[in-house]
């Protein structure tokens, strides 16, 4: 399934039905036939979000029904991500299978890295041509701009202390950084393992601050298109 299809599935389950329906049991009971018990683990899983071991996270991510063809990324997005690298190193932190990578690639033929950071899809490892380090985003193991541009798609979203991973992003960027989170709103019963819900770009700006002059934050479809770049 693309990011298009799930887009138009979750303005359905997202903004037409009301909220009283969407935290019911109904909900879950019909949301369960399509993925089981795994709904009760995710609404378990956001509950226990401040008392969750890293074993306990890794395990629930590894284990996760993976939804997309390749990325979470729509076609708007990825071509706007492309668009937009600046300088000859790229570094996608949470890469997944690495197709955004290679999309990044071949728009921007010149580029002299691609590094790939992800801790629980290590397929980015098997692409020629692309370094992968498996690492967390509250810690990544490279030096302060080492990157001329940073991207960082679907993650945000997924990370209790999301400051201090930002944070990060922003330490190793030289020149430019990308981000992308979905644009949505929290319910109880829910297709994904999200800490964090911004409806609306001013939601995602309040996580980003302080937020630079040299910034943009547009919708693109259903999620927030992020960059900023350093002074």
């Amino acid at each position: 399934m693309n990011r298009e299809t799930t887009n138009r599935i979750r303005f359905v389950l997202e903004d037409i039905l009301p909220p009283f329906l969407r935290d019911s049991r109904l909900f879950k009971g019909v949301a369960s036939l399509a993925w089981g018990e795994h709904i009760a683990h995710l609404a378990r899983f956001r509950e226990r979000a401040p008392f969750l071991t890293a074993s306990e996270y890794e395990q629930l991510y590894r284990r996760h029904p993976r939804v997309h063809e390749g990325t979470d990324n729509s076609e708007a997005c990825v071509r706007k991500i492309a668009a937009d690298v600046r300088g000859k190193s790229v570094c996608d932190v949470g890469c997944g299978t690495g197709v955004l990578l290679k999309r990044i690639r071949g728009a921007n033929p010149d580029l002299q890295r691609l590094t790939g950071v992800d801790f629980a899809i290590d397929d980015a490892a098997a692409i020629e041509g692309v370094e992968y380090v498996a690492a967390m985003i509250e810690e990544l193991p490279f030096d302060d701009g080492e990157f001329d541009t940073v991207v960082c798609t679907h993650v945000i979203e997924h990370i209790l202390d999301y400051r201090k991973a930002i944070a990060e992003l922003r330490r190793i960027t030289r020149q430019r950084l990308i981000i992308v989170v979905p644009r949505e709103r929290e319910y109880r019963y829910t297709f994904n393992p999200h800490f964090n819900f911004f409806p609306y770009t001013h939601s995602f700006l309040r996580a980003m601050h302080p937020v630079p002059a040299q910034h943009a934050c547009i919708d693109i479809g259903r999620d927030i298109f992020y960059c900023e770049d350093k002074a």
